[in-house]
């Protein structure tokens, strides 16, 4: 049982614990105070191992491919980003390879090996560290900026060549709703119940 001050109106109060998809409301002006998901461990896996997947080919597979006078090329991501770095955008291709790549890459590592430890209680200590870490690297995930960053030049560049979507694009159109997908249905709280300390206890 864990105590929490209303968002609303600040009235100190005990929560008990919660069945599978239930939901503790204040007792003086009924704001949720906290949930529980009906399926928070299984749902959110099965989210990252096909976030993961849209990831693979959101970065191996080509994002557009533009046609001129006879001409004609694609690029990846880490493609686009060393292009920038031969060009001497130095500083931007190292941002778009972290934010679009790296960030979005060992959050879902992170999240994969969490949910998969978890599974099988008590989880070794160190889930909780990597849990940490995969929350600081989540608002690092830029990947729906650079979409709409693309989206942006190509308008600006459709009258003067043919463009055409690659598979990368929509890979990370998916890859966007994914890691949305996993943060609303993912329970942070009963991940740490089910974490083993470094003295022993486990919080059930």
């Amino acid at each position: 049982m864990e105590t929490l001050a209303c968002p609303g109106c600040d009235l100190l109060q005990r929560i008990p614990d919660l069945e599978p998809g239930g939901k503790a409301r204040c007792a003086r002006c009924g704001a949720i105070l906290a949930g529980r998901s009906r399926d928070p461990l299984d749902r959110p896996l099965a989210l990252t191992l096909a976030a993961a997947i849209f990831f693979i080919v959101a970065n191996t597979s080509p994002l557009m491919g533009l046609s001129v006078v006879g001409r004609s090329a694609s690029t990846t991501i880490l493609q686009g980003a060393y292009e920038m770095w031969v060009e001497g955008e130095a500083l931007t291709a190292v941002v778009v390879a972290f934010c679009a790549v790296v960030a979005p890459g060992v959050y879902l590592l992170f999240m994969l090996t969490v949910l998969l430890a978890v599974r099988r209680p008590p989880a070794p200590y160190w889930i909780g560290e990597m849990l940490r870490w995969a929350e600081h690297m989540q608002p690092w995930s830029m990947n729906e900026v650079m979409l709409l960053g693309i989206l942006v030049a190509l308008i600006k560049i459709a009258e003067l060549a043919h463009v055409d979507a690659g598979i990368g694009m929509y890979a990370v159109g998916g890859l966007i709703l994914l890691l949305t997908a996993i943060m609303v249905t993912f329970d942070e709280r009963e991940v740490w119940k089910r974490v083993e300390w470094a003295d022993g206890s486990v919080t059930r």
